[in-house]
């Protein structure tokens, strides 16, 4: 992913920053510990696709 498009993403649910997996193809928001999935390169920020994560 893109490191300007990275720049401007943020989670929907807290407005707060995403990190990028690569290798497991999702965006982190740590704050609300929500992991985004990426498909086929597009980042899909819905919070009914949204998976908790335990970290």
């Amino acid at each position: 992913m893109k490191k300007k498009l990275l720049s401007i993403l943020v989670c929907p649910s807290c407005k707060g920053p995403l990190t990028h997996r690569s290798r497991h193809k999702v965006l982190i928001c740590e704050r609300e510990k929500l992991a985004y999935p990426v498909r086929k390169g597009i980042p899909i920020l819905l919070a009914a696709d949204a998976e908790k994560i335990d970290k």
